[in-house]
């Protein structure tokens, strides 16, 4: 397991390896403490990598639910609707308590709670592999979203504790773990759960126990920050609040959630029922359907890490403007192509459309600087929230009408990414912090 408790030491790597200068390790606790708010800025990428694998191991373990549709379908004999229904199992669970996790942990943070939230993962998961009817399935739902709702907004905290002056970066590197690990569940139903069966999903219940070793290091280092990094925030950030009404800043963040709402109930309209349109539009197999699910949530993950680091260049207002409304014409396009063209399609509009998300949260987190936790978890929660009861919609819609139906009604959804140009523009961070331009 890595060491994160020798702090000092990640740190003044980062500091000093693109300066050139000599390497220093601080030992004394004055000393330490000293050094830690001198490299405030420092971007700790040793943290960022572990938590971003952590993240893509949480988010293979929540992506196989999904990926495991077409099968519980057949198994259990279920409708559109009920599908639905677990993905608003999961969904809602998630979204109403990241809010309030972050709320809570802005106030209080539990550097620990990580690898508890895991274990309610791998409670779930043992739960989804021995489920003998619905009503399991549900209850395993319900663990799996109870995990997520501790995991995000906590992860994100330390996330933007590791960041530095890099806050696009980091939160691409942290994210584009969850996408990695989204994009896998699909492969792993495909040639793991297929061939063997519901119970060979008990094998990645390891997955989430690995998960909890890497994030009881996380928790170790998270807590050894927390006491040596004490103290008012960074000044940049007490400024963004000052420079904006605070009915600007509720106005921004009904905006952003308009935003969310737009690219994630679109996300959900491919996540859940994307294999059951090329299964029924071009009679695809069950595991070829899965293999082009694999190929939308990979270039999602690509998008991810895009949209960070240009976020930092040339403003996060920017990134979301062009993300959300700029694929706009390939979700119109997606419900007329072809085989080929549907593929290619997905792919254009999983990376654009992913690369919002870590400009999103980091706008937010500028609108409003003290609440890290609490913003993250209600930008996650609300992205699990949409996802949920968009599936639960959609199923409906796709019994009372068809599945394709579904895809010509979101491909408008993107339009709303005009309001993107409501948003004020946001400085890019120098010393820590975004700023409103004025």
């Amino acid at each position: 397991m890595v060491d994160f408790s020798r702090t000092e030491r990640f740190g003044a790597w980062g500091a000093c390896a693109n300066s050139g200068r000599k390497v220093v390790v601080v030992t004394a606790p004055a000393q330490a403490d000293d050094f830690v708010k001198r490299t405030a800025d420092t971007t700790v990428f040793a943290v960022l990598f572990t938590m971003s694998f952590a993240h893509l191991l949480n988010d293979t373990i929540q992506s196989l639910l999904f990926a495991l549709y077409p099968v519980i379908k057949d198994s259990f004999a279920l409708s559109y609707v009920q599908i639905g229904v677990i993905t608003l199992a999961f969904q809602i669970t998630a979204s109403l308590l990241q809010p309030v996790v972050g709320f809570v942990a802005d106030k209080r943070p539990m550097p620990y709670s990580l690898m508890t939230g895991m274990g309610f993962t791998f409670v779930g998961v043992l739960l989804l592999a021995t489920a003998p009817n619905y009503a399991i399935l549900l209850i395993a739902a319900i663990f799996i979203g109870l995990g997520s709702s501790v995991f995000h907004p906590e992860s994100a905290r330390v996330a933007r504790m590791a960041a530095g002056r890099k806050r696009g970066l980091a939160q691409s590197v942290f994210q584009v773990g969850g996408n990695f690990g989204t994009a896998l569940g699909p492969l792993l139903a495909a040639f793991i759960v297929l061939p063997y069966g519901q119970g060979s999903i008990a094998w990645f219940s390891i997955v989430a126990l690995l998960a909890m070793v890497l994030l009881a290091g996380i928790g170790s280092w998270y807590g050894k920050t927390l006491k040596l990094n004490k103290g008012p925030a960074h000044p940049s950030e007490r400024e963004a609040i000052h420079e904006l009404t605070h009915g600007k800043v509720r106005k921004s963040v009904a905006i952003l959630m308009a935003l969310t709402f737009s690219k994630d109930f679109y996300l959900v309209s491919i996540t859940s029922f994307y294999t059951f349109y090329l299964i029924h539009t071009f009679g695809l197999s069950i595991q070829s359907a899965q293999l082009y699910l694999f190929l939308f949530l990979f270039s999602v993950a690509a998008g991810t890490v895009i949209g960070g680091p240009i976020g930092d260049r040339i403003g996060t207002r920017r990134v979301i403007w062009w993300s959300i409304f700029g694929v706009l014409p390939f979700t119109l396009a997606l419900p007329y192509a072809g085989l080929l063209g549907t593929a290619i399609l997905s792919v254009i509009i999983g990376l654009i459309l992913a690369s919002a998300h870590p400009a999103i949260i980091v706008y937010g987190q500028s609108l409003i600087p003290g609440r890290v936790g609490m913003v993250a978890g209600l930008f996650f929660g609300l992205a699990f929230g949409i996802a949920g009861i968009g599936a639960a919609f959609l199923g409906w819609l796709a019994d009372a009408t068809s599945i394709t139906f579904i895809y010509h009604v979101c491909a408008f959804l993107p339009a709303i990414g005009l309001l993107a140009a409501f948003l004020p523009e946001m400085a890019k961070p120098r010393g820590g912090g975004a700023r409103p331009k004025r």
